[in-house]
Parts: C-alpha cells; structure tokens; sequence
C-alpha cells in the first residue's frame, strides 16, 4: 500500500488501520506545514515518539473524516462529529476516544491556537468499571519459573518520570551479572566500530563522546544492531518491551494459568500481596508512584472482593454442620481476618504510616530465594 502523503509533504509510512491512501489537502500558502507544526510542538514539551506517532494519526484520520478540509477551517461541531463517530460507528474503547480527544485539543490549542467550545452532544465511550487481574503469590511464582535471562528482569518506567522502589535481594545476584554482560557486550561493539546509543533532547550535541560510554548504554540491550538513518552510526537500542510481552504470554500458558495476565499484572499483584501483608496503603501508593491515593485505593477492592471481607453466613452454617457433610472443610476466611488488612477502603487510607522505617521486603524475596544464587 501506498504511504499518506502529509502536510509535511513526506511520507508517513505504510497507511494505518485501513485508511484509503489519498492525499491530504493543500495547506494555507505560507509557512510550515499542519503536521511540521504539529510535530515541532511536541518535540517542543519534549512530548514521548509514542504520543507523537498517536498525536499525528488521530489528526490525520480527523482530517480525512471531514473530506481533507484544513483543521482551522472545522470547529467544536466537526470535534464532536469525529469523536461521536468513533463510539457509535468505530466502537473504540473509552481510552482510544480519550486519545482521540487529546490529541486534537493539543492540534487546537497548541497548534492553532483556537480554543475549542463546550463540546456539547459528544457520545462518550463507556469505561467499564473493572478490577485489576491479580495473581496469587503461587501463580507468580509459577510464572517466574518459566521467564530466565533478561526477560527475567524488569525494565523501566511509565511516563518519563523517576520512581523510587525496592531492589529484591534475590535479583542482586543476576542484575550484577547482567550489568557485566553488558560491558562486555559494548566492548565487542566498540572493536567492530559500532557502540553508539541514542541521547536524550540536546545531550548528543552537549557530549558528543558520550553517546560511546559505557555509562549511557541500555541495561537490557538489544539483540542486533542498526543502522540510524541521518548518521549512518551503528547503534544499539534497548530490549524491545514486545519481546518481554510475548515472553511473559507463553511463561503464562506454560503456567497453565487460566487469567489473562501480562507484564502488568505483576505491578497489580505486588501492590496486593503488599496490602495483604498488612503495608500502609500510603507506603504502596509511594512504591508504585501513584501520583494520588485513590489510585491506589482500587487495590483495597481487590483485596475485599466476595463481599468486602465480611464472612458468608453459609459458611457460619457449614461451620456449625447444617451443611451436608461433604462441604465446608476448606472453608474461606475474608482476607481481613487472615491477613489483617482493615475492612474498608475507607479505614486503609486514614491508616498511620508504619513504624519501621526500612522499605518491606520484596514479594520477589519471598518468592524465589533461590535466585539470589544464580549468576
């Protein structure tokens, strides 16, 4: 297929989602063009190539929803048609409506400087309330036990931002060693005239050898090299996060777990098992990096489901023998009483900080001591 031609006038690579190749419209004569602006703004807030790449479709498929007029010339109506669209006829989740709408509050307001109006009459898309996918302590260990190597370990952060956390003591061990791979692996590169990595912002002009120290490499490198395009340097970038995902997918299913878990289902279940041990919920909310509370809150409800821990009274009955004999004789306690986790989100947040002052032991730690000795 054909690539879309942009306002930039270059290509946008191969057309996305089953849009019909066209070309866009001519731009208002004078200056840059549409997605040039679009582009230099968000390189501008130093803005991720992610939301970049989103940024750019959802104003492009806007584009051509209202036959390839200029944004300048649609308003808050055209907005509404397009993302009212999207959930009556495309039936995208909320999130994706959600992407839809920033991106062309960032076009507008950003770009073109117009500020939109109320968008009145806009079908928003249903977010289901749903409750995280929470592993048991057993099956992330059973999960673990079939990961090794590099998709064994884990890689960084959500947003660009910093987070402070523990480092299990068990991956001690296999950190160090890796870290030793990697020296090793980057001196290889160096001898055969490679060893570049990619800066971040200006810090390639700021330190131009740096981008061949061994401090600025990935931890979890990549397998192969490439070639960057404007420099023609041989670079090596980070261990796609796709890899780890179809890792952790097939460990999942040799697990023969029957839940739809992936990489993110462990952050879900560290915060619970945290909360289960009894944790302050502010001291969770601090290792996760939530930003608010009530984020993390979800997380007491994941604990209290089947009633918020109160106990059934078919239980009592099987307790007492009402029940016919073959019932009962596991019979479930809520996770309140055997945990020590207080009943209520309510009571979990206005909970005092603990005593301690160390950070809890890892989940990890507990897991699988024996991978401290593996190198």
């Amino acid at each position: 297929m054909e690539a879309l031609a942009d306002y930039c006038g270059r290509a946008l690579g191969p057309e996305p989602r089953g849009l019909v190749a066209e070309q866009c419209p001519a731009p208002p004569a004078g200056g840059p063009r549409l997605l040039t602006r679009v582009r230099e703004a968000i390189r501008t807030r130093h803005l991720s190539p992610r939301t970049e790449e989103a940024y750019v479709f959802w104003i492009r498929r806007y584009v051509l929803f209202h036959g390839k007029r200029h944004p300048a010339e649609l308003g808050g109506a055209e907005v509404t048609r397009f993302l009212s669209h999207l959930a009556v006829a495309a039936r995208v989740s909320a999130s994706t409506q959600n992407q839809a709408l920033s991106a062309l509050l960032f076009l507008y307001r950003r770009v073109l400087h117009i500020d939109l109006p109320w968008l009145e009459g806009l079908v928003r898309a249903k977010r289901p309330a749903r409750l995280p996918v929470v592993l048991s302590r057993d099956e992330v260990a059973a999960v673990l036990a079939h990961l090794d190597g590099v998709r064994w370990l884990v890689r960084a952060g959500k947003g660009d931002r910093d987070r402070r956390t523990m480092l299990p003591v068990a991956l001690r061990n296999p950190l160090t060693a890796q870290l030793v791979r990697v020296r090793r692996l980057h001196e290889a590169d160096l001898a055969g005239g490679a060893g570049w990595v990619a800066l971040p912002h200006a810090l390639a002009r700021k330190y131009p050898s740096a981008r061949r120290e061994l401090a600025w490499q990935w931890a979890f490198p990549a397998m192969r090299l490439h070639r960057h395009a404007e420099t023609g340097e041989l670079r090596r970038h980070h261990y796609h996060e796709s890899a780890i995902q179809r890792a952790v997918k097939h460990a999942v299913a040799r697990a023969g777990l029957a839940k739809p878990a992936g990489c993110h289902t462990f952050r879900h279940s560290f915060a619970t098992h945290l909360l289960e041990d009894g944790y302050d919920i502010r001291t969770v909310q601090e290792l996760l990096g939530h930003r608010d509370v009530r984020t993390t809150m979800v997380y007491t409800h994941v604990l209290n489901r089947g009633g918020r821990g109160v106990v059934s009274p078919v239980d009592r009955l099987v307790g007492t023998g009402s029940f016919p004999a073959g019932l009962g004789r596991d019979s479930p306690q809520p996770i309140s009483a055997k945990r020590g986790v207080t009943d209520s989100p309510e009571r979990v947040s206005s909970r005092p900080l603990p005593a301690r002052v160390d950070p809890p032991p890892s989940v990890a730690d507990r897991l699988l001591p024996q991978r401290s000795e593996r190198s």
